[in-house]
């Protein structure tokens, strides 16, 4: 049984306010391409289909258009998705049971009730069966219902609940599709600034309670990586989501199950970005030299180390690099500013770092109305405290 793993596509997902659907767009024909050379058995999708909970016009029509050529390919390759903690389960579940006719299987919302389970979808090659279970992203608020009422403790105990009530054969080969944030004896995985994680770890998973699964088949995290053991893993994303990525390697990992028992396979196949995302670090006039024909248009975080600031350094650069995230300075005033600076710190008003933040996320100001609902929040914040 061979099967693509991706995760975490972000479609709508802006750069630094750079639009990335034709990068995205690129990238998921990349994956058709191979989808078409190498036939595989199915094509897993671990969580975050989309930015944001209610994705744009545009982010629908781009994955509409990806599953649409999916569905071109013949014979008809099955596509497993699981909900992410960005999607809306309500709307990634809309026609799921329409699409799943066409070997589209959508689960998008945890199961709610005793009688319900997880949507189990049985694949077959020549060493026989392969259930794959499909975990959609859960807080333990989520399980409540089918705990006796009793709010599980950890995101451990939820994901446990969970599984612990479906009919497991272990003498058949099984995956897990799952959405979490997974650590494996206490080691961390590597993260990135692209990610949203809770402080402190609190949504962690142990994966000692999924280790018993022939391969799961992780989203959540947007680097490549195993947890703990060589089945358990993370593809990451097709695409470099942020700067703190520009040095990963992003490829497509296609699995390989054979008999009952034996070590899963897994190889990566190389992606070709329309851009990459790179850091590049100089002086001003090493920086424009070094901008070739075929980098110009990737986006760049810019470092200058010039002892003397250039002048209009960006107006500088723009003429060479098309794509420009961020230009900073890195030289010895800089630096004795953040070692020797005694400037008070300045804490921002509440509702400013709130209309901040709310800008950044939704990329508009707040509306008349949502600013007095929140001055009342924070009225109300302030008066608890006293």
């Amino acid at each position: 049984m061979r099967f693509f793993h991706l995760s975490d596509l972000h479609i709508g997902r802006q750069l630094h306010h750079y639009n990335l659907r034709e990068d995205q767009e690129h990238i998921l024909g990349e994956v058709i391409s191979y989808a078409e050379k190498l036939r595989p058995d199915a094509i897993v999708i671990a969580g975050d289909i989309y930015d944001r909970s209610v994705p744009s016009a545009e982010a629908v029509s781009v994955f509409d258009d990806f599953l649409t050529r999916l569905c071109r390919i013949s014979p008809m390759i099955p596509v497993l998705i699981v909900s992410g903690n960005h999607d809306s389960p309500h709307r990634l579940d809309y026609a799921s049971r329409l699409l799943g006719r066409h070997q589209i299987y959508i689960a998008a919302k945890i199961p709610e009730t005793k009688g319900e389970h997880l949507k189990k979808v049985t694949l077959t090659d020549e060493y026989g069966s392969v259930d794959f279970y499909l975990m959609p992203f859960l807080k333990p608020g989520y399980v409540r219902a089918f705990c006796g009422g009793e709010l599980p403790e950890t995101y451990t105990e939820a994901v446990s609940a969970v599984l612990d009530r479906e009919d497991i054969d272990p003498g058949r080969r099984n995956v897990l599709v799952s959405h979490q944030f997974y650590t494996g004896k206490g080691t961390a995985p590597k993260t990135c600034d692209s990610e949203i994680l809770s402080v402190g770890g609190i949504d962690n998973v142990d994966a000692s309670v999924v280790q018993y699964f022939d391969y799961v088949a992780l989203g959540h995290l947007h680097g490549a990586q195993k947890v703990g053991q060589e089945h358990i893993r993370y593809c990451g994303t097709l695409l470099k989501y942020s700067v703190s990525e520009a040095g990963q390697e992003k490829t497509l990992h296609v699995v390989e199950l054979g008999a009952k028992g034996t070590p899963v396979k897994v190889e990566r196949l190389p992606l070709h970005p329309l851009r990459d995302v790179r850091r590049v670090r100089g002086p001003i006039s090493d920086v424009i030299s070094a901008a070739g024909a075929k980098g110009r248009d990737d986006y760049v975080s810019v470092t200058l180390t010039d002892e003397i600031d250039p002048y209009k350094p960006k107006e500088q650069l723009e003429k060479v690099y098309t794509h420009i995230l961020e230009v900073r300075m890195d030289n010895e005033r800089t630096r004795n500013r953040l070692q020797f600076s005694d400037e008070e710190i300045k804490i921002q008003d509440p509702l400013q770092a709130f209309s901040d933040f709310y800008h950044e996320m939704q990329s508009r100001e707040m509306s008349e109305e949502e600013q007095k609902i929140m001055e009342q929040v924070f009225i109300r914040a302030r008066g608890d405290a006293l």
